[in-house]
């Protein structure tokens, strides 16, 4: 059986402050993901939480059991994700609501 995978770009160089929840996506068919957070612009001491909600129906969230991941100025970081539910979104929240952060946001899905 041939397996399958699939690269959606959620959030392309959005700027941000305090925090950013993505646009939902549904994911009925993966089996795991691994959401990537490309951080293009941010000041070194802005620490960046990158955590995943989980819904049933698109329209009502909980938290993830996956916990946190956290990130410091520029550059790549991943979250994988296994257990999942037929929609997923990303939180990023940051420890500065003054200044601006700037990201791509990836999601992979996996059969």
């Amino acid at each position: 059986m041939l397996k399958r995978s699939f690269t959606a770009v959620i959030e392309r160089n959005i700027q941000f402050k305090g925090k950013l929840v993505s646009e939902p996506y549904e994911t009925c068919w993966a089996t795991e993901a691994r959401w990537f957070v490309n951080v293009l612009e941010a000041d070194k001491d802005i620490d960046l939480q990158i955590s995943s909600e989980i819904s049933p129906d698109g329209l009502t969230w909980c938290a993830h059991e996956t916990g946190p991941v956290g990130r410091k100025g520029p550059g790549l970081v991943s979250l994988p994700l296994r257990f999942l539910s037929p929609w997923q979104r990303l939180i990023l929240n940051t420890n500065d609501n003054s200044r601006p952060i700037k990201v791509i946001v990836y999601l992979t899905l996996h059969e």
